[in-house]
């Protein structure tokens, strides 16, 4: 075989490196810039001023009076936020100020149903060239912290809910990189196992259940055994105090969520041409509870998704939500607005992109969830939203942040809503058969 030429102008050459360095050195502003961005970050830089100096924290409707909380080095921002949203009724129910959920023990039950619902997707896919792309997105992304609203609901309704003294958060709950890697060996070693024998199904299986058991043994060391029942009690505000008596997790949940979870949808922002509003759409092995109703998006015009979040916070229910957490946001002005970085004067250059463009050149996804608490409307149109995140009180303003409505409209992709809220035709539309994207596509990305 003969050598391979690329043809003139690929390779760089040594005049065209010379020409750049003269550009720069020419433009006296640049040099400026570089001066102030070799000596602070790029963003102390690069931040708007005016739009700091603008910002007002005051919202016409705001719910939280209550402490945030931390999911510490851990991914686990879905649950967080799906606590937080119970938490709200949940304070109200039993008259106290403060209150929270364990995180640990759902994480607990999502891991072990997560490493079962992957194994059962490597028996499916069995078939499949190992380099399969399918296939090997399941070997890439498994082991992971994230999730999905409907993921959040299926943990509940299978194995209820206990308050957060009764499964203490853990060194590895709080920081789940170790526990994680171990995990994923096991899984990926357990992967090659179970295709090995997928040719014989009941073999499989067999081989699958020794998994788990190394699983659920790895979970308990790192995280505890969950309770299977608790004795419940607590004093109120009025110092008067109660006893529930002994319940199980899924009675404690069952007696005390004041939110009808199971009526919730999630409704999607997906400007892509290929993804048509006012149709549902699922994502490939996009779950974790085997047999749980499929995680379904309902893909909605932005005007709608939020005037059901404002509907929502100004009849006094928080709203969960999905978003791309780390573009234009300041955590020292516990603040995001899309024009809040100026990267384009920095760098002489137009790094513009549509809320389109982004998801098609993998540059946007879903990154973090989170709680709307407040929205400050004015003539009836959203000008900011107060969100509570699950980063502690050392970051933003007390853990808490306002997001400019500029933000919504390019970084935010979902909420949980109440199927009532919805008009009749987008009801109708949720019955209909989603179509299901491929399991790398952005709208899964959340969960991974």
């Amino acid at each position: 075989m003969g050598t391979r030429h690329k043809p003139a102008g690929a390779a760089l050459q040594e005049a065209d490196v010379d020409l750049l360095r003269k550009q720069f050195q020419a433009d006296a502003g640049l040099r400026i810039v570089q001066n102030a961005v070799t000596r602070v970050t790029v963003d102390d830089v690069a931040i708007d001023r005016t739009i700091v100096n603008e910002a007002d924290h005051t919202m016409s409707a705001s719910l939280d009076d209550w402490k945030v909380t931390s999911q510490g080095k851990s991914g686990r921002c879905w649950l967080f936020a799906g606590l937080n949203l119970l938490r709200a009724g949940m304070m109200a129910k039993l008259n106290v100020k403060e209150f929270e959920f364990s995180q640990n023990f759902v994480m607990f039950w999502d891991k072990l149903e997560r490493a079962n619902y992957f194994l059962e997707a490597v028996i499916e896919t069995a078939g499949r060239d190992i380099d399969d792309r399918t296939v090997a997105y399941l070997l890439d992304s498994v082991g992971g912290d994230g999730g999905q609203w409907n993921m959040f609901v299926a943990l509940v309704d299978k194995y209820g809910l206990v308050p957060k003294p009764f499964m203490p958060e853990t060194q590895s709950s709080s920081e789940t990189a170790r526990m994680n890697s171990i995990l994923r060996r096991v899984l990926r070693k357990g992967a090659l196992e179970v295709r090995a024998a997928a040719k014989d199904l009941e073999a499989a299986r067999d081989r699958k259940t020794d998994i788990l058991q190394v699983v659920y043994r790895l979970l308990s060391i790192h995280l505890g055994t969950p309770p299977q029942q608790f004795l419940w009690q607590w004093r109120d505000e009025d110092k008067s105090f109660h006893r529930d008596g002994l319940l199980t997790p899924r009675e404690f949940a069952e007696s005390y969520i004041t939110l009808p979870i199971d009526d919730y949808v999630c409704l999607v922002h997906d400007p892509r041409p290929t993804s048509p509003p006012n149709r549902t759409y699922t994502v490939e092995y996009l779950g974790n509870v085997v047999g749980a109703p499929p995680v379904i998006y309902l893909n909605v015009d932005m005007a709608l998704l939020k005037d059901l979040a404002a509907q929502a916070i100004e009849s006094g229910e928080p709203v969960w939500f999905g978003c791309d957490v780390g573009k234009m946001m300041s955590n020292d002005f516990a603040l995001w607005d899309a024009r809040l970085f100026d990267y384009d004067s920095v760098y002489g250059a137009s790094l513009d992109l549509s809320k389109a463009e982004r998801l098609i050149a993998h540059e946007s996804q879903m990154t973090h969830a989170m709680l709307f608490t407040g929205v400050d409307r004015l003539h009836g149109a959203p000008r900011r939203w107060r969100v509570e995140n699950s980063w502690g009180a050392e970051r933003g303003r007390d853990g808490f942040y306002t997001m400019n409505d500029s933000w919504f409209d390019e970084y935010l992709f979902e909420i949980a809503a109440r199927r009532q809220l919805l008009p009749p035709k987008l009801r109708k539309a949720l019955k209909a058969e989603p179509t299901v994207l491929p399991a790398w596509d952005p709208m899964g990305a959340l969960a991974h």
